[in-house]
């Protein structure tokens, strides 16, 4: 049986995703036998620091310290097609390639009704806001190749239908079931490359 304060650092540990009870148990001895307690103070505060400085971009709804974000910004992108991606690790799977140079819009989700996710929950309003001024002329669908990432790229390209607006979906060189953001670069750029029209 453990301290409480110990079974308390344990379970702060387990509510993150993909972490165990065995793994966050490592994790809480790790940081109280090996981390000094300069090196956990540091942790501790670059966690409070990023939950209070980093926001949503007003724009692409990307996580970021500057609004609009460094990629909504950039005079380098083209701001007439925009990728649609599930989390902000797509992007950062994305910007990897090298190959893409327009700018994004963070969904943060998929649509799931099974798990109470639905259009409100995630950031479509704020994408359809994007194409009020008729300035954007692709929308890139680059969801998850899921049964929720692909009911989510058919729901927006529907959305979109209204819209003077090119809607492709990315081509599946990316495995279906898979997660963008552990695809490798060549992977990438051929799903980006191939994409194909949704309407």
């Amino acid at each position: 049986m453990h301290a409480a304060s110990i079974e308390k650092l344990i379970e702060s540990f387990e509510q993150l995703p993909g972490v165990g009870h065995k793994s966050a148990e490592r994790i809480a001895f790790y940081i109280l036998e090996q981390m000094s307690s300069e090196r956990a103070a540091e942790m501790a505060s670059s966690i409070t620091e990023a939950k209070e400085k980093i926001k949503f971009c007003s724009q692409c709804q990307n996580l970021t310290d500057t609004d609009p974000c460094k990629i909504c910004s950039s005079p380098k992108r083209d701001k007439s097609v925009i990728c649609v991606v599930e989390s902000p690790e797509d992007v950062n799977a994305i910007e990897a390639t090298n190959e893409y140079s327009g700018v994004y819009h963070v969904l943060h989700g998929a649509l799931s009704p099974m798990d109470g996710i639905t259009p409100d929950d995630i950031k479509i309003n704020e994408l359809l806001l994007r194409l009020a001024d008729g300035s954007v002329k692709e929308v890139i669908m680059a969801t998850n190749p899921t049964v929720s990432g692909t009911a989510t790229a058919v729901y927006i390209s529907k959305l979109l239908a209204p819209f003077d607006v090119r809607v492709t979906r990315i081509a599946h060189g990316i495995p279906v079931g898979s997660d963008i953001e552990y695809a490798d670069k060549v992977t990438l750029i051929k799903a980006l490359e191939g994409r194909q029209a949704m309407n």
